[in-house]
């Protein structure tokens, strides 16, 4: 465990899209088509496929539905989304030229 009380993930692994998470683990547990789950989200099934199938990210209002569709936090939902995008930022964008500056 690391210092902020989350564990530490290898940094050569990325993280899990949050779609993986709701895919694999929460509808399969629910036993939820999902056109029913996006009924219940208040989305269109293909908005809800895109998330699933990691090709769209947990919006902040995406994040609202989920939340309260499996009874936990949105924050949770968005800081699995921010990490997912920050680690793959981290390998394609190019900062070596960008100056890192200090306040006097």
């Amino acid at each position: 465990m690391a210092e902020d009380g989350y564990p530490r993930r290898h940094p050569d692994f990325a993280p899990t899209h949050p779609g993986e998470i709701l895919r694999d683990d929460i509808l399969p547990a629910l036993a939820m088509p999902v056109s029913t789950v996006a009924k219940h989200l208040g989305v269109t099934r293909q908005a809800l496929h895109r998330v699933l199938a990691g090709t769209a990210a947990v919006s902040p209002e995406m994040a609202l539905r989920i939340g309260k569709f499996c009874g936990n936090s949105p924050d949770f939902w968005l800081r699995m989304q921010v990490a997912y995008d920050l680690w793959h930022a981290a390998r394609t964008v190019d900062v070596s030229g960008v100056p890192t500056m200090r306040a006097a």
